[in-house]
């Protein structure tokens, strides 16, 4: 006979030892007492996302949530799909917008060739011409490859071009065929691109619900959104609040079913792989909710498409760029996306920046996805994260978020009277404020950026150094970086400042390479001259001849040592003398011996850069 369980007992009974080992690495690291810590001190290692939503060092049994129905079945949260092949995984997708049709044929084919499964083809303004159309599809299987237009205003006449080309193929299974017609009049609005109205956007789900072949005629595009700044949960918020306002408007002319047939969703991919994988189950989880609010749970599993983050992607140190787009390319897989686009790595430079040819981009791009497909085989297993404490607690904390977001639209009215009363822009905008801000600090790193950043790459040309639509993480410091490239091409070198190493290398050189490294995210370049003695630093700020010096030592060592050297540098000549390390570490030097400024691991360094580039000029 079993043995009944304590319901009262602790699922992890391991857990409390595991407490105590924190509070003891604490209360060291802190220099305080264990007794001073919280009760629960783990909770002192939490992280906040944007969402407010909270992540906790570990998860255990304790944060066990009920078990997901199997995909294909609602809410869909392990995936629309129960058959999907696992031989093929996702669609690997590519984008297509060459001018010239016979070319843009020529790549797809070859494309096609070497692993892509899905075509995403710009027309019109946004690619090919409309008129031209059918070269560019010429050769094409469309029951192998999914087409997906991207045509803007256009997107109507680009339609009537794909249905003429579909009407004029053979074969066996029409309903296999898959193609989608990109209208985003909803959220292309948000962003401001050029777009069909709302109302021809419907026509045409009309003219696609009528069709043999199985075609959707609008795409609820998140990644505007997300390109803005916008957190997770309000692009998928967002993203469901225009797909409510579609589904209004199609279910006057069709049933709720054909209306839902009509939508597919796009959702930004990050290199945060945990929030792409919870993000893309918690989309399915949201949409499924409101075709189940409208009647018809059988009809959520909307197509998800995966596009890697543009926000994400940096001009400076662009090769980095291919170790974001894996891990977005990762998140997306395993997150369940029908259909993935990995944007080449040089995507935020105009082509040929870097000199390389664009065949070569998109090699790198496709062959990120096949080398997770092929070799790492993510496509063989379906929502491999299930059962996962941290991506079960993830995705339906971010759920509940998005549609707090959602209800919080649908108060004000909806989502076309939270665009124009701009309550959208202002959420949105709250949160880019937040990240710029931890980017500027440093708090968030930016890899190449803001972070390790190589001073001795090639300056950008004019073209690449304009604003564009996207909201890029680490575009603040990506224009400190452009004035000292322009302090270049006019004075032959770049922005200097001297460091002043006190002590022996091992009392210095953290702060010596903090420095170095933070002073080149803002394009100035460092000059080392190595252990200074007090005696030998105005001969080595002589020689140097930077405008701005650096104090690096220990605060013991400024104790002792920071005085006279503020003196000797300021008795050389050099304008500007900062310190490495907080103000209080020479509270005690009177307002002669005081450096002009701290450097410290938590500033404003976009503000502090900036300010020292105005000092030299820059």
């Amino acid at each position: 006979m079993p043995i009944a369980s304590d319901p009262g007992a602790d699922p992890v009974p391991e857990y409390g030892a595991w407490r105590k080992g924190v509070a003891g690495v604490l209360a060291k690291a802190r220099r305080v007492d264990v007794s001073e810590l919280p009760e629960e001190p783990e909770r002192l290692l939490d992280e906040t996302t944007y969402d407010g939503l909270t992540v906790a060092p570990l998860y255990t049994r304790r944060d066990e949530l009920p078990e997901q129905p199997l995909p294909g079945t609602f809410p869909f949260v392990r995936g629309r799909d129960a058959t999907r092949d696992v031989h093929r995984g996702w669609f690997v997708s590519a984008r297509f917008a060459q001018r010239d049709a016979a070319a843009a044929n020529r790549e797809i084919l070859a494309a096609l060739e070497n692993g892509i499964s899905a075509i995403w083809l710009g027309a019109g303004e946004r690619g090919v011409p409309v008129a031209d159309l059918p070269t560019a599809l010429t050769g094409l299987l469309f029951e192998l490859a999914p087409l997906t237009l991207d045509a803007g205003g256009d997107v109507a006449d680009a339609a009537a071009q794909v249905f003429a080309a579909l009407d004029g193929y053979t074969a066996p299974a029409r309903d296999g065929i898959r193609v989608s017609l990109g209208a985003a009049p909803l959220t292309s609005r948000f962003a401001g691109p050029a777009d069909t109205g709302l109302t021809e956007a419907v026509a045409l789900a009309g003219q696609a619900a009528r069709r043999p072949e199985t075609v959707r005629a609008i795409t609820v595009d998140g990644t505007v959104f997300h390109d803005a700044g916008a957190s997770d949960a309000q692009e998928l918020g967002a993203a469901v609040a225009a797909g409510l306002a579609y589904l209004r408007s199609l279910t006057e002319s069709l049933d709720i079913a054909d209306a839902l047939g009509q939508l597919e969703v796009r959702f930004a991919a990050t290199d945060d792989q945990f929030a792409t994988i919870a993000k893309f189950r918690a989309a399915r989880r949201l949409w499924a909710r409101v075709a189940q609010v409208c009647g018809a749970p059988d009809f959520g599993g909307a197509p998800q498409h995966a596009v890697t983050s543009a926000a994400m992607m940096s001009q400076r140190d662009p090769w980095v760029n291919m170790l974001r787009t894996t891990l977005a390319a990762f998140g997306a897989g395993i997150g369940g996306a029908d259909t993935v686009t990995v944007l080449p790595f040089d995507s935020a430079l105009p082509p040929g920046e870097l000199g390389v040819s664009q065949a070569f981009a998109d090699r790198m791009a496709r062959n990120t996805q096949l080398l997770l497909l092929e070799e790492s085989h993510l496509g063989h297993v379906q929502d491999p994260g299930a059962g996962s404490w941290y991506v079960e607690d993830l995705t339906a904390a971010l759920a509940a978020k998005a549609w707090e977001f959602l209800q919080e639209i649908e108060a004000a009215g909806g989502y076309l009277a939270a665009l124009e009363s701009g309550l959208l822009a202002e959420r949105v905008a709250a949160t880019k404020a937040a990240r710029d801000a931890d980017v500027a600090h440093r708090k968030t790193a930016v890899t190449g950026v803001n972070e390790f950043p190589n001073l001795a790459e090639q300056p950008l040309s004019e073209a690449a150094r304009q604003a564009g639509r996207v909201a890029r993480y680490g575009a603040a410091f990506e224009q400190l970086r452009n004035r000292s490239d322009a302090y270049l091409a006019e004075h032959g070198a770049r922005p200097k400042a001297m460091l002043v190493p006190l002590g022996s290398v091992a009392e210095h050189n953290v702060r010596v390479t903090f420095i170095a490294n933070l002073l080149a995210s803002g394009g100035i370049e460092s000059i080392n001259p190595g252990p200074l003695a007090v005696d030998g630093i105005a001969a080595a700020a002589a020689e140097a001849g930077a405008p701005i010096a650096v104090l690096c030592g220990s605060d013991t060592r400024y104790g002792s040592e920071a005085g006279e050297a503020v003196r000797q540098l300021r008795a050389a000549g050099v304008p500007t003398v900062l310190l490495a390390g907080a103000a209080k570490a020479v509270a005690d030097l009177d307002d002669a011996q005081r450096p002009d400024g701290f450097l410290a691991a938590r500033i404003d360094a976009v503000a502090a850069l900036s300010g020292l580039l105005e000092k030299v000029g820059a």
